[in-house]
């Protein structure tokens, strides 16, 4: 039986994709790091007894591509060791999770990647790490990992590559369709979802909201990055038509 309310608590409230979400969603319970910090395991025991969630939505990551590559300690001891104590602590209660993964665990040499295609060889640290962490993820008892990937609202860079192809979408386009996952996550019928846009050069993308941007080759980028990291969303489009038909018929 469905509770009455689900209570949604989230790691990383105050990123980029928590900030839109807080305000999609203003019932989710986000505390901010100093009460839970992914790194700090005793936090997270903390907030599950405090706040006895229906099912805990893991957005706190180390984020920073090229700088995961200088810092390696600290993205792993966010983004793997985190995401195993938070498992590990969700498995002690009875809630479920919704883990917040990402397009570069795939190799990115062709794109189109559908959920249940073969994952790697990865092209980075950051994406090493994002990597382990899904498959740590999955060992929740209940567990729904959605492949996504955004950017800010505006386009801060002067330049944007033209040989590197992607689904992502900036981060108010992708955050409503995370938030209607979440006040539904039990009527999703899979494990894996792929939550993104159309496939289109990451030059392409920032144009539409900086039309001076400048077009660049990843050539000139710090670390390695992938051709064409773009997702098959069919899946999602699917079940979202689904459930906007349930609630209009």
């Amino acid at each position: 039986m469905r509770p009455n309310k689900e209570r949604v608590l989230m790691t990383g409230g105050s990123g980029r994709l928590g900030t839109e979400l807080r305000r999609l969603l203003p019932d989710l319970i986000a505390p901010p790091r100093r009460e839970l910090d992914i790194t700090r395991p005793e936090t997270i025991e903390a907030a599950l007894e405090r706040y006895r969630p229906t099912v805990v939505l893991h957005a706190a990551a180390y984020t920073d591509v090229a700088g995961a590559e200088r810092d390696r300690e600290t993205c792993w001891q966010t983004n793997v060791r985190g995401t195993a104590a938070l498992v590990s602590a969700v498995n002690r209660t009875e809630a479920g999770l919704i883990h917040i993964s990402t397009d570069y665990v795939f190799d990115g040499t062709r794109g189109g990647y559908r959920e249940d295609d073969p994952l790697g060889p990865v092209l980075n640290y950051y994406a090493l790490s994002k990597l382990v962490a899904e498959e740590v993820a999955r060992l929740a008892r209940r567990h729904l990992v959605l492949r996504t990937s955004f950017r800010p609202r505006e386009w801060v860079s002067p330049v944007a590559f033209t040989d590197v192809y992607t689904s992502q979408d900036y981060v108010d386009v992708i955050a409503p369709d995370i938030a209607l996952i979440v006040t539904r996550w039990r009527d999703v019928p899979y494990d894996t979802l792929h939550v993104a846009t159309e496939r289109k050069s990451v030059f392409e993308l920032a144009r539409r909201r900086r039309p001076d941007v400048r077009p660049g080759s990843k050539s000139e980028a710090e670390v390695a990055l992938p051709d064409d990291i773009s997702l098959d969303v069919s899946r999602w489009l699917a079940l979202k038509a689904r459930w906007k038909e349930e609630t209009t018929s």
